[in-house]
């Protein structure tokens, strides 16, 4: 059976390059949105815009688990602060430079500096979000 990448979707990816590759067909389904309409789009949940950080977010189950379904959220939980730090990195073309708690505000910062800037589109998020899954993968081996 095929993953489906949509909020509705009770498939939750479990590694760094899973995540940024579902967060990247998600945002390819329902687009970035920028500013006063960030809550907008058809794929948006209730509580995550549709944008990078948000399809991160929704990537790694938030909001999505469903009733009767184990999940090893700290496995999860781990991937996804893996997926922003790299995503981090891809997108300032260096590691974010902090630790612990700071570092995931840091990486957050950075993630959403570049999206907001004025005509991002949700390819350009797409493949930023491959691109960081490339460079997961090739770290691997």
């Amino acid at each position: 059976m095929p993953t489906h990448h949509t909020p509705e979707s009770i498939v939750v990816a479990d590694t760094p390059a899973a995540i940024l590759e579902w967060a990247a067909r998600h945002i390819e389904h329902v687009g970035i949105h920028q500013g006063p309409r960030l809550f907008d789009g058809p794929g948006r949940t209730a509580t995550l815009p549709c944008w990078p950080r948000g399809a991160l977010e929704v990537a790694a189950g938030h909001g999505r688990g469903a009733a009767g379904r184990t999940y090893d959220w700290d496995r999860i939980d781990r991937a996804r602060d893996r997926a922003f730090a790299i995503l981090a990195e891809t997108l300032t073309g260096h590691p974010v430079d902090a630790d612990g708690p700071a570092a995931k505000a840091r990486h957050r910062e950075a993630i959403d500096r570049w999206s907001a800037e004025p005509g991002r589109t949700a390819a350009d998020a797409a493949r930023a979000f491959r691109t960081a899954a490339a460079r997961v993968e090739h770290a691997l081996f």
